[in-house]
């Protein structure tokens, strides 16, 4: 069903020309031997893996979906699914990025990154049974007990066993200062939980031993709201000493939910009977804990996005190239045929590289916050680790909420091209229409995502990291700025920094006699500072490309023109939004809800 070819070109002109990842990481000791030839070893394999394996599967998964037991509390994965599974864990994929004091290859998560864009590429639903384990490593890591390490984190690291996240209940999502699954202290250190947990992606399966769940609770005592949550590892089977399978824990699945998307990755209902989890970190302080499993799952919808762009752009570019319909407006193209293929068309090429820009801009964009991690994680200089880390904390929720903004439109756009076949579930298009929309839903909707951008990461600290990243725009741009060449980039770039320092002084002004200000403000601010990070992308990227449009490989020429048509017809978006923005809180609040 369709095609997908890994996008390598792309992804190693951006890791080697416009990111110089080989040179940025002879600067961590932990990956100076990191070089081109493994990382584009790597990405080629991950490639082989992806398209051979896991999209054949794609198609099939969805219509199939999983299957339930309710004697059992069981769950079926579709045909082909757990198969793929141990050739995923065989060729070592699951330890890719992690530490090789568990097991890991030590690789940088840059590289991960785009392993990841072609997993989602090629099967979403299959992706998310390892994905979720990385943030389930990640969170243990930097939380956990040398204990808690020893024993589940080699497990996770191989793949043998996968993770979870419980957070959400169903009275309470985003407000999980609201949730009731409570804790109760044992003698040995454990803790017997119980309550109910719904939306749990992979919570059930049939691909792994045992599943590792990460479940907030309160324990007693605990202070009302956020500030009274709690972290705990809870296994779906107990280890024994020696790493074996022991006990089954009673923490099962009640169902699987039916869903708009996504059908080969179980969605449950979790139910927990006094079973044993074990604390990770300080009581009450588990919200801090799961936030470093939260924004490692909101980088990855971000990339699942992207993935399904990726996938969506290239079968629509070749049915456009194949489907014949009418004649160009300006004369007959193929004389040879009845009608000309419909990319001669000016709205279908409109289409297709919407969808083009799109998946370029959030690689580009994706690939850099995947680095800035790295630096974060692993540059000695505690200067670099600092700023960095600051990026991350501001582009985090810009990744989650516009690339999948731009998934949902770019994934309509590709499956409009196909036309009435668009909607037709043989042709695999429609599948990813669905899948994307959930993803601007889950791991906090795009809304809270641009909350927490205005109101936390930009407002709460007086507008500081979004100016030191506004820094490296300005510096860009005056280096830059006399390049008439470049100035049809340049340009645009400069003034919309500018607009969006003006816009983020009279929000944040508003704020201050009226809170509700930031809540008007938020979703039209995040896109605009969404495009400006784009616009600084394209940018650099326009630069490499003229430099080397006359080289002979068409590859610049196709980017420099991707550039040209961002800049043309998506990046004037900003001008409507910046409107929105500041139109303020009156024109949604003055009707009374009794009228609506």
């Amino acid at each position: 069903m369709g095609q997908y070819v890994a996008p390598l070109r792309d992804m190693q002109f951006l890791l080697h020309e416009f990111l110089n990842v080989s040179e940025e990481l002879k600067l961590m000791p932990k990956f100076e031997d990191v070089d081109a030839d493994i990382i584009n070893q790597v990405l080629e394999e991950g490639a082989k893996f992806t398209q051979e394996v896991l999209f054949p599967l794609n198609h099939s998964g969805d219509r199939e979906g999983c299957h339930y037991d309710a004697a059992t509390k069981s769950v079926t994965t579709p045909k082909g699914f757990k198969e793929a599974y141990k050739q995923y864990v065989a060729g070592g994929w699951a330890a890719l990025a992690c530490d090789p004091e568990y097991g890991g290859q030590g690789l940088p998560i840059v590289l991960n990154n785009s392993f990841y864009e072609m997993l989602n590429s090629s099967n979403q639903a299959w992706s998310m049974y390892p994905g979720l384990s990385h943030g389930a490593y990640e969170c243990l890591k930097e939380h956990g007990t040398d204990e808690q390490k020893k024993t589940y984190l080699p497990k996770l690291v191989s793949g043998e066993w996968t993770g979870t996240m419980c957070l959400t209940e169903a009275h309470c999502g985003t407000d999980l200062g609201m949730l009731r699954s409570k804790a109760l202290p044992q003698d040995d250190g454990s803790w017997l939980i119980t309550g109910s947990k719904i939306f749990i992606s992979a919570g059930e399966h049939d691909m792994t031993d045992n599943i590792v769940h990460l479940v907030l609770a309160r324990v007693p005592g605990a202070p009302e709201g956020s500030k009274g949550i709690s972290l705990f590892l809870v296994p779906k089977f107990l280890p024994n000493l020696d790493g074996s399978i022991g006990e089954r824990n009673p923490i099962t699945c009640g169902a699987i939910e039916e869903k708009m998307g996504i059908h080969g990755n179980s969605t449950c209902q979790i139910n927990l009977d006094s079973a044993r989890g074990w604390i990770i970190g300080e009581p009450n302080k588990g919200l801090n804990a799961m936030f470093v499993f939260m924004n490692a799952a909101r980088l990855g919808v971000g990339m699942q996005s992207l993935g399904l762009t990726e996938v969506a752009y290239q079968n629509a570019l070749v049915y456009a190239r194949d489907r014949i319909q009418m004649r160009s407006l300006s004369g007959v193209k193929a004389p040879d045929k009845a009608a000309d293929p419909i990319i001669v068309h000016p709205d279908v090429r409109r289409m297709l590289l919407t969808a083009k820009a799109y998946a370029e801009g959030a690689r580009a964009f994706s690939s850099y916050v995947a680095l800035q991690i790295d630096r974060e994680l692993h540059h000695p200089d505690a200067d670099v680790r600092k700023e960095a880390a600051d990026e991350v904390a501001l582009l985090t929720p810009v990744i989650k909420a516009f690339i999948t903004d731009n998934a949902w439109i770019a994934t309509s756009e590709a499956m409009q091209v196909y036309g009435g076949h668009g909607y037709i579930a043989e042709w695999g298009m429609e599948q990813y229409v669905r899948d994307a929309r959930i993803n601007m839903i889950y791991e906090g909707t795009n809304t809270i995502q641009s909350l927490d951008l205005l109101g936390r990461k930009v407002l709460m600290d007086n507008g500081a990291k979004l100016r030191k990243f506004g820094e490296k725009i300005k510096a860009f741009v005056e280096e830059n700025g006399t390049d008439e060449a470049l100035s049809e980039f340049i340009t645009p770039l400069g003034d919309l920094g500018d607009k969006l320092t003006k816009l983020t002084m009279e929000i944040g002004m508003k704020a201050f006699q009226n809170p509700d200000e930031v809540g008007a403000a938020a979703v039209p601010y995040l896109r605009v500072l969404g495009h400006l990070v784009y616009s600084y992308f394209f940018a650099q990227m326009a630069k490499i490309a003229l430099e080397k449009q006359d080289s002979g490989d068409n590859f610049y020429k196709a980017k420099l023109a991707t550039a040209r048509f961002y800049f043309a017809r998506l990046q004037p978006e900003t001008a409507m939004l910046i409107r929105q923005a500041r139109s303020g809180s009156a024109n949604l609040l003055a009707l009374d809800a009794d009228l609506f």
